[in-house]
């Protein structure tokens, strides 16, 4: 299975590109190909312009459209996602997401911002064609302490709801991997 996983935060050191990283090694050995978009690290005036013609833009709108399994994250804030993510979600074709799985990660500072993901995020990725969007998976900042040695320590919680949203990727992975097999 070909993932690409865009992490929205303008912040280098965030939570939200963290789960994402935590969700692709709960994955590990049942993925193909992996594709990682920090869309702060591209160039801003092709972001802002809307120019789909810069090559780091033009391979990041190609990684979302050749991939099967999109993971989206973004950091939530006045109830909404990172400007960031929107800025590049309006980069894509109309229908980009169409046939793929996505996965929505979002963190935030206390659980009012929850509804987020369902209320903002989840209608722009319908706009955008997905069809299969897995639950949703929500972190507060108590959720994932930050870890001397760097990093981030997931609440047990945390971590039983990021893997009932990938369980229905474990029987799609082993047969499209099977499917790759038999070619």
């Amino acid at each position: 299975m070909h993932i690409t996983s865009l992490s929205a935060s303008p912040s280098e050191r965030s939570r939200s590109a963290w789960l994402t990283q935590f969700a692709l090694t709960r994955l590990e050995g049942r993925a193909g190909r992996h594709h990682d978009i920090l869309v702060r690290a591209l160039p801003a005036e092709a972001l802002l312009s809307a120019d789909v013609q810069d090559p780091a833009i033009a391979a990041a709108v190609q990684a979302v459209e050749a991939a099967e399994l999109v993971i989206v994250s973004t950091p939530i804030y006045k109830a909404a996602y990172s400007g960031l993510l929107k800025v590049f979600l309006d980069l894509l074709p109309p229908d980009a997401l169409r046939g793929k799985l996505v996965l929505p990660l979002a963190t935030g500072g206390s659980p009012a911002h929850f509804l987020a993901l369902d209320y903002a995020l989840k209608p722009v990725l319908s706009a955008l064609g997905a069809r299969h969007v897995l639950d949703g998976v929500f972190a507060t900042d108590a959720q994932l302490r930050r870890h001397e040695a760097g990093g981030y320590v997931p609440e047990p919680d945390l971590i039983a709801r990021l893997d009932r949203a990938l369980a229905p990727l474990t029987p799609r992975m082993r047969a499209s991997q099977e499917d790759a097999a038999t070619c």
